[in-house]
């Protein structure tokens, strides 16, 4: 009788630390937030992209999305950690937690928000198309045969597969939007669909791309921070966004690097 006691109370006891640990790792896994505050960091992809996340000319990585970041991470009294990554595989590396975020200028649409949680609107932009000096350009039907660049996995290339003309050019995929400028400037592609705030902060007097001009402004579009899908962070960092704005952080951060505000 004893015996049959023991090996019932032995069993009872090894269903109880289950029951425990089943426990400890559904909370783990429900609460992105418990993920990250057990590792005391976020992991932050970027690309080098100006004005949101770039090094400066003394080599420091700065820019509007890497002030924030630092200032909501601290909020959140966590480390963030600046990874950077390939912005085609944005996704994947996402959702396999080799990073926790996508904080770089990400452009919010549907297809996106159907498989990310992503932060209301906080920064506005548009896609614009440059040129070189001195190129004939009146609509995008002028660019119909020509090379067009754009960023793989971004916002200028859903542009240029969308866009009635630019459907009818020679699509040029870039790795980098910078790379695009790139072509531009040595005469490999006609044009570039580019981010507005980039093209504002890489173009123009006194940058390395001085010949080349923005010509037409196709698509308006706002940033958004992206987190794993039902991700509890994006709330929080929602709140964060209410607290910047309304003690003027966030306004003078925008006003720092050029930037409008979302409404």
């Amino acid at each position: 009788m004893k015996k049959i006691l023991s090996i019932l109370l032995v069993i009872t006891m090894m269903i109880s630390l289950a029951a425990c640990g089943a426990q400890k790792t559904t909370k783990a896994g429900d609460s992105d937030l418990a993920y990250v505050k057990a590792n005391g960091k976020i992991i932050i992809g970027y690309t080098d992209y100006a004005p949101m996340n770039y090094y400066d000319e003394n080599g420091n990585f700065t820019g509007f999305d890497t002030e924030l970041a630092i200032i909501v991470c601290e909020k959140l009294g966590l480390k963030p950690e600046f990874v950077e990554i390939n912005w085609d595989t944005k996704e994947v590396e996402l959702n396999a937690k080799s990073i926790d975020c996508i904080w770089n200028g990400l452009t919010i649409n549907d297809e996106r928000k159907a498989t990310m949680e992503i932060t209301k609107p906080y920064v506005k932009n548009a896609q614009v198309v440059l040129v070189k000096e001195g190129t004939a350009y009146e609509s995008t039907a002028s660019l119909i045969g020509k090379a067009v660049a754009a960023e793989q996995g971004s916002a200028g290339e859903d542009v240029v597969k969308e866009d009635e003309n630019l459907k009818k050019a020679n699509y040029v995929p870039k790795t980098l939007q910078t790379e695009c400028l790139m072509e531009v400037k040595a005469g490999t592609a006609d044009a570039a669909v580019l981010d507005l705030t980039l093209a504002k902060t890489m173009t123009g007097k006194g940058t390395n791309y001085e010949d080349i001009k923005i010509v037409d402004y196709l698509a308006e579009e706002d940033y958004g921070v992206a987190f794993r899908k039902g991700s509890d962070i994006c709330a929080e960092v929602n709140k964060i966004f209410d607290e910047l704005v309304a003690n003027g952080t966030m306004g003078k951060l925008a006003e720092k690097y050029g930037l409008e505000l979302a409404e």
